[in-house]
């Protein structure tokens, strides 16, 4: 892990990206509460990489009031350890292994010469994307929902014709960007797109007086190769506990 990254600006920044129906503060953890497909605006999450078990029948009271089922997204490190097997004694199973990455704006922003556009609200075209082919369409108009909502966030955008192509999202929280939404239309990969699109996302997030870029991707997402190359580092991964 690097030790120098900032968790809790990281964590406020993820929430906030993903813009959560209702988000609560529990005893040192952030909870959104949210019915949406996007993991991160519905799982409870520590600020802090030390916390212990003791704020958990609250965290589970919070979801189940609002008709949702717990669930918790917990860094694999040595301080939780402990509120990892609180966890599995609890009859929760971690799922989907997850890696916080943290780039570098500058070389984000002079990655890619590529035609790319920053919107200030997404287009239908934006949108398209994530319910086109080899996407799951209600899957895709949830996280279209939700990114759509983002406070403070820009849409980047590729276009070929009159066709949007490749897109993702950037969200603005106090000195952090974080990357979310990053989608490229089956029969357009591999040209260069998905770089294009951090790249003029970063640049107008630098413009806007952000100091530090993130990103967040399954551990078995070949985009990860991807995000290396652009100069992303690993920062920690996490995991979503679940009741099996």
């Amino acid at each position: 892990m690097r030790l120098d990254v900032d968790v809790e600006g990281v964590e406020r920044a993820t929430v906030s990206g993903v813009a959560p129906s209702e988000v609560v503060e529990i005893d040192g953890w952030l909870v959104p509460l949210d019915a949406g497909a996007i993991g991160r605006a519905k799982s409870a999450v520590p600020l802090r990489h030390d916390l212990g078990a003791a704020a958990l029948d609250e965290i589970e009271a919070a979801y189940r009031s609002r008709g949702l089922e717990p669930a918790f997204r917990i860094a694999d490190l040595p301080g939780l350890a402990d509120l990892r097997a609180a966890l599995a004694r609890r009859g929760y199973a971690p799922t989907k292994p997850t890696v916080v990455k943290i780039g570098n704006l500058d070389r984000l922003a002079a990655l890619s010469r590529g035609a790319a556009e920053v919107l200030d609200r997404p287009d239908a075209g934006w949108a398209s994307v994530f319910t086109g082919e080899g996407f799951d369409p209600a899957d895709g108009a949830s996280r279209v929902s939700s990114l759509s909502r983002s406070p403070g966030a820009l849409y980047g955008c590729v276009r070929e014709g009159s066709r949007t192509v490749a897109v993702g999202v950037a969200s603005l929280e106090d000195a952090w960007t974080g990357l979310h939404g990053l989608r490229t239309a089956v029969a357009h990969r591999g040209r260069g797109h998905a770089a294009a699109v951090m790249s003029a996302l970063a640049s107008a997030a630098r413009d806007r007086a952000a100091q530090s870029i993130f990103l967040q991707v399954e551990a078995a997402n070949p985009a990860r190769n991807l995000y290396r190359r652009a100069g992303f580092e690993f920062a920690w991964l996490y995991e979503y506990w679940v009741r099996t």
